[in-house]
């Protein structure tokens, strides 16, 4: 919270009081006393202490106050060293504009819960954040802008939802439902073209980079050229997970993550390692195809009615995992559970403007919208996943008026349709899911592994020493796995650019960062050509928004290429009304904080 000493109110609270008292005393005095002497020195102490107050209490109560301390949260070194060296180059370069920077490295757990879940606002208590290192993660359905788009920064999702850095401006939000009601993709195009430079001029975020992301395998465990590239996801995808064939006896891909899994959930994930698992476990009625435009999946067929009314037919003969039959009573369930935001905050966004379903026969459930929405096949029926109700309904049944909600749900069974089944979850050590050969399109591997293992460098050496066979999430130097992979002929290296983007985020709850001078001001401070090259080691590519230069049609052409400095910093603070004293960064006149650090 920032509180504002105007001069105005300074004015009409003390000075016109002060004249008013001085004018009516003294022409009292006048009347009463005719003393010239006492006169005389009536005019002298009242002028006295017009002066005193005018020209020395004034400039004290009215002086710019220092910024306070400023917390840049980030991942450790050894889970996110290119991260977390961003963050010590970012904290350097802030110091030149006279402020003081803590980068607090914490596990992710840790930072989930402090940045997520709490979100701290205008407080100084321990709830509170000033801005973190974060990245949005590459997944099939963020091949369409739309999630980032609307999800990311509309208001409606601030208090529960993607906007966790509490956003809120109704022009963006127009743009932003107005681009998911567009369906002529030149006219959408437009709009998200609008939106992108909207947040770039409004430094909502400072975008660092996106990723260049390193994808390995071992080629005597599977077989070249059976690891399948997806438009801004790379071979870390469902369609190599289920397309890959093991040779040489191996049965079995077993990957990597630096992150700790935190949920197995069809409601909630917590990070790019939970969304993988699901995406195996739970079907959705639709998949993004390799190419990144969204297929029939568990629907056979879909057909639009209208722009409002879409019919999706269930592909016959499905079965969960549990044996029982698919039935469209389930897809109704799913997609109507998830309606509900105190449940289900992180999915009922996807599902808003569906008004009613309704079960046509013959497997077929006809969706009625409020309004027509472009991104309807890849943001919602390509993104929900599909659920028994005759096991989930009793679970969040059982949630209501604990005021619990559908993220805690910690199920002894994780009960999906999809191409693997759940076996087993060891916190902090693996999870083991093995094939659904029943399924309709079931996996070539046996069984699908991934272990956590947080450090980039143990993980590395597991490769190497064949305890994984599949490097699914290395953030490390990209020339150590380059280099090994040119003495190893047993080593395919995979790259691609990144749907996702690494970026700072800043809490638009928590003065300073409600101000949009002092945000464009740090934002532009950052040199991103160092940001790729020092940070990253040169496998990234600059950021300017949130749409990546993979999702070519809708990527805004040049909204990366801007001019940064500290001296270009120095002129937006200056423009704002801040001073850099005694090497200090001071708020503009008469503008102080309620609390401390």
């Amino acid at each position: 919270m920032t509180i504002y000493h105007h001069k105005y109110v300074y004015f009409f609270s003390v000075i016109i009081p002060l004249y008013v008292f001085y004018i009516l005393v003294l022409k009292t005095l006048i009347i009463k006393w005719r003393n010239k002497m006492i006169l005389k020195n009536i005019k002298f102490i009242a002028t006295t202490a017009l002066y005193f107050l005018l020209f020395v209490l004034y400039p004290t109560f009215s002086s710019a106050e220092e910024v306070r301390k400023l917390t840049l949260w980030a991942r450790e070194q050894g889970a996110a060293p290119a991260a977390h060296t961003a963050a010590l180059l970012i904290a350097q370069t802030w110091e030149d504009l006279g402020l003081e920077v803590e980068v607090k490295a914490v596990p992710w757990p840790q930072m989930a819960d402090q940045i997520w879940y709490k979100r701290g606002g205008e407080s100084s208590d321990e709830d509170s954040w000033d801005v973190t290192m974060w990245q949005m993660v590459s997944r099939p359905e963020r091949s369409d802008p739309d999630e980032f788009t609307v999800n990311l920064f509309h208001t409606t999702t601030a208090p529960k939802g993607y906007n966790f850095i509490g956003y809120l401006d109704p022009a963006y939000d127009a743009i932003a439902d107005e681009s998911r009601r567009t369906m002529d993709p030149v006219k959408r195009k437009v709009l998200i073209d609008q939106a992108q430079q909207h947040l770039a001029d409004a430094a909502v975020n400072a975008y660092l980079v996106h990723p260049l992301m390193n994808y390995a395998y071992d080629n005597t465990q599977f077989k070249d050229g059976t690891a399948i590239e997806q438009a801004g996801m790379g071979i870390k995808n469902i369609w190599t997970y289920l397309n890959i064939e093991p040779i040489g006896g191996n049965k079995d891909l077993i990957a990597q993550s630096p992150d700790e899994i935190q949920a197995i959930n069809p409601f909630f994930i917590s990070g790019g390692t939970d969304s993988w698992i699901t995406e195996n476990i739970w079907d959705r009625m639709l998949r993004i195809g390799s190419d990144g435009i969204p297929v029939p999946w568990a629907a056979e067929s879909y057909n639009w009615v209208d722009e409002t009314t879409i019919d999706v037919t269930l592909r016959p003969g499905m079965k969960w995992h549990d044996g029982n039959p698919v039935t469209t009573e389930d897809v109704i369930f799913s997609f109507s559970a998830t309606q509900d935001i105190e449940m289900i905050p992180m999915y009922a966004r996807f599902v808003k403007n569906i008004t009613s379903m309704e079960d046509l026969g013959g497997g077929t459930v006809r969706f009625h919208l409020d309004s027509a929405n472009a991104a309807f096949l890849t943001s919602t029926l390509a993104k929900l996943n599909l659920v028994p109700k005759h096991y989930y309904g009793p679970l969040l049944d059982a949630l209501k008026g604990t005021g619990n909600n559908a993220e805690t749900i910690l199920e002894e069974k994780r009960i999906g349709s999809g191409p693997f089944k759940f076996v087993d979850w060891r916190p902090r050590e693996q999870v083991v899911l093995t094939a659904n050969t029943d399924h309709f399109n079931p996996p070539k591997i046996e069984r699908w592994i991934v272990k956590e293992i947080p450090n980039v460098e143990a993980a590395l050496g597991m490769f190497r020493k064949g305890e994984i066979n599949f490097i699914s999430y290395y953030t490390g130097d990209p020339t150590v796995l380059e280099d090994i992979t040119a003495k190893d002929g047993d080593i395919t290296l995979r790259k691609s650019v990144d749907i996702g983007f690494q970026y700072l985020a800043f809490n638009h709850r928590r003065a300073p960062f409600n101000d949009v001078h002092l945000r464009r001001a740090l934002s532009l401070s950052i040199d991103r050509d160092m940001m790729v090259n020092a940070a990253w080691n040169g496998n990234a590519v600059r950021a300017g928004s949130h749409v990546s230069p993979a999702l070519s049609y809708y990527h805004k052409e040049g909204i990366e290429n801007f001019e940064t400095g500290i001296d270009l910093a120095k002129q937006i603070l200056e423009e704002g009304g801040y001073k850099i004293k005694g090497g200090k960064l001071h708020y503009p006149d008469g503008v102080s904080e309620q609390y401390p650090n």
